[in-house]
Formats: C-alpha cells, sequence, structure tokens
C-alpha cells in the first residue's frame, strides 16, 4: 500500500481515508489545513510532485510537529527534493521561531555584510564593528550572527565568505561542489544566514527539545516509510517518527559534530 501512495498525487493522496486518519491522529483539528497546505505546495513545486509523495507528507510532518509553517515563501521551513524523497530543510527563520519560544533569548539576528560596511573584526574579543552606511556595492562579503540571552551572555560570530563556501561545498548534503544547488542557488543569503544561526545555537545557546529535533531532522530525508494504519496516539505517533527520524540521523549527527568542532576554527579566525 504505501508503494502505491507513494505515486499518487497529492490531492488524492490526502483524501484517502487511511491517510485522513493518520493526520487526524497526529494533527487533530490542524489536519484540514495541513492537508490544504500540503496540496498547495506541491502544486507550486513541480519538483516535489516528481518524488515520494509520502515523503513529502513525512518531512511536512516534521514541520508540523515543531508547529513551523511549510509556505516556502514564508522561510522557516522547506522541503527539498533530494535523491527521489522530501527533504525538511529548516530556514533561519525557523531557528529563530524555536530559540524565542525558550524564553531565554533577549536578542537574536543575522544578517549579510556588504562590501564596506566592516569596519573591524577581533574573533578573541568578538568585537564587531559595523557600519551600514558604508556599504560601497551589492557584494556580500561576510555573515554575522549574534544573540544575547536574559542572563546577559552575549554571542556574536562572523563567517567571511569564503568561509561560508568552503562550509557549504564540505558539509551541505544537497549542495556540496563549486556550483550551490537546490535551496543554496535560489537562496544562498537565507541558507548562509541559517547555517550561521544553527551553527552559533547548537554550540553556544541553550537548546530546546525543540531546538534538539530541529538539529536532528535538518535536511535529514527520511527513509523509513510512515505507517498510515498504525493504531497510535497522536503524541505516540509524533515521538515515534521524530525517534526514527533521530536514529536515522545517528551517524549523520556524529559527523556533524566532527564538523562543527573543524567549523569551529576557521570562520571565525578569518576576517
Amino acid at each position: 500500500m504505501s508503494n502505491e501512495l507513494a505515486h499518487m498525487p497529492m490531492k488524492q493522496l490526502v483524501k484517502q481515508d487511511a491517510i485522513q486518519q493518520m493526520l487526524s491522529r497526529t494533527l487533530a483539528d490542524k489536519a484540514s489545513q495541513f492537508s490544504t497546505s500540503l496540496i498547495n505546495l506541491v502544486n507550486g513545486n513541480q519538483s516535489l510532485a516528481k518524488v515520494d509523495q509520502m515523503s513529502v507528507i513525512q518531512s511536512a510532518m516534521v514541520a508540523a510537529t515543531l508547529n513551523l509553517p511549510i509556505d516556502q515563501n514564508l522561510g522557516y521551513m522547506w522541503l527539498v527534493p533530494y535523491k527521489g524523497r522530501a527533504t525538511p530543510q529548516i530556514g533561519y527563520k525557523g531557528y529563530i521561531q524555536l530559540a524565542q519560544r525558550t524564553g531565554q533569548y533577549l536578542a537574536m539576528n543575522a544578517i549579510a555584510i556588504y562590501s564596506g560596511e566592516l569596519k573591524g573584526w577581533n574573533p578573541l574579543t568578538e568585537d564587531f564593528q559595523f557600519d551600514p552606511m558604508g556599504r560601497t556595492s551589492d557584494e556580500v562579503i561576510g555573515y554575522v550572527g549574534y544573540f544575547k540571552l536574559t542572563n546577559g551572555f552575549e554571542k556574536t560570530v562572523f563567517w567571511t565568505k569564503a568561509s561560508m563556501e568552503e562550509h557549504r561545498m564540505s558539509f551541505s548534503k544537497m549542495s556540496g561542489g563549486k556550483t550551490p544547488q537546490g535551496v543554496w542557488a535560489s537562496n544562498y543569503d537565507a541558507m548562509a544566514i541559517k547555517t550561521v544561526l544553527r551553527n552559533m545555537l547548537s554550540k553556544w545557546g541553550p537548546m530546546s527539545i525543540e531546538m534538539e529535533q530541529a538539529l536532528a531532522n535538518d535536511e535529514t530525508a527520511p527513509q523509513t516509510p510512515l505507517n498510515v494504519e498504525a493504531e497510535e496516539s497522536a503524541s505516540e505517533t509524533t515521538d515515534n517518527m521524530l525517534d526514527k527520524f533521530r536514529q536515522q540521523q545517528g551517524e549523520v549527527n556524529t559527523s556533524d559534530q566532527e564538523h562543527n568542532t573543524e567549523d569551529q576554527g576557521d570562520p571565525r579566525d578569518q576576517s
């Protein structure tokens, strides 16, 4: 049955009794709105229409369980086709939203820095000198991220454009190589800002369970098909789905931790 559902158009798929029951168990009164969002999403992205449609639902469920909208125009979450399946990719707005929910962040932001705006950067003291009126061209030379906690702790990080490119080529599962692909090609600055935020939060910021789930599921294609006939409660369905994602992510998480350790030196040491 799962194989048959995987190739069914989304408009028909969400009308199947088994799918509707599964969505109702998991999302309760939000199931109908979720189904409509899925149809609009796939109709607006022909690349998504060509992949395993159950993987589209499964990836979108990651956004739903994190209470993030899947409207691609909002930038909280993207569903990206990758090797015949949909992969959830959290945007920088999604990470900011999750961090704000913890109640531990007073301020947080990350932006692109253009030629002429950077006046000085000391990676040891984290003294970042920035003049937004000094821009001399539209060339992006780097990305800066900042947060301040309610306890007064502050963190500033700066990545040069070269550091970001090196990171993308080395660690992006879907956009490695010299030429950006996918979301990196269409929304490079947004993905770069997301990378700065994700790296900064995972190393120095307080992490809620939601944020840990987001990190585990980000850019990880679901491999285990959803059991649409499972007799589980909504919370059990959600928890099991996320647990499966984290188990599948196990080896990748270990690799990401190693990458993060390597990333720490390069971007901040360059100015």
